[in-house]
């Protein structure tokens, strides 16, 4: 076995040491010391773009003054939502955040109301299909429109000679009372 202060005794790895500044202090254009730097674990060197966005609207001490202020699990997700509420800031700079909600709010309601006349459609639907069959005698279900009478019409002579003489498929009773 080697000794310890011998040049052939195992030496633990370097540790890494990070020779680019975070986004945040590349842009500022200042020192940047891993272990002092409050910006450096949410604005990495790789994400330049996210601190220049967050930066542009909130400004750099303000952006420190909120992560100071907050606890260390808290402080990724405040990142996170400075930098959201930023880009909605540049992209519409009088509502913000509040525009994009709003404008998702009116979409679900416009969906929401597209949905119910689709189920009122399809109740519909239901009910004329329900009405045009009977139970005979077995209980088995069974059309109350005669099989010659088309309702819809695969040949186009037959729908025009239809529509000029008056007749109607829609138009048809099977109760027989006007």
């Amino acid at each position: 076995m080697a000794a310890e202060g011998s040049p052939s005794a195992v030496s633990p790895p370097p540790a890494v040491v990070n020779l680019s500044p975070c986004a945040a202090c590349k842009i500022l254009r200042r020192r940047c010391r891993d272990n002092k730097c409050i910006l450096a674990p949410y604005f990495p060197p790789t994400e330049p773009l996210k601190f220049a966005i967050a930066h542009r609207v909130f400004g750099a001490s303000n952006i420190i003054k909120m992560l100071k202020g907050l606890p260390d699990d808290c402080r990724e997700d405040a990142v996170n939502s400075m930098v959201y509420e930023a880009n909605a800031r540049l992209r519409d700079p009088v509502y913000g955040c509040t525009g994009a909600i709003y404008q998702l709010q009116h979409q679900i309601t416009e969906l929401q109301a597209e949905l119910a006349k689709a189920q009122v459609q399809n109740i519909f639907m239901q009910t004329q299909t329900s009405s045009l069959l009977f139970k005979d005698h077995n209980g088995n279900d069974q059309e109350m429109l005669p099989q010659s009478m088309p309702l819809f019409y695969e040949d186009s002579t037959l729908a025009e000679n239809n529509i000029a003489s008056g007749v109607n498929a829609w138009d048809f009773n099977p109760f027989g009372n006007e």
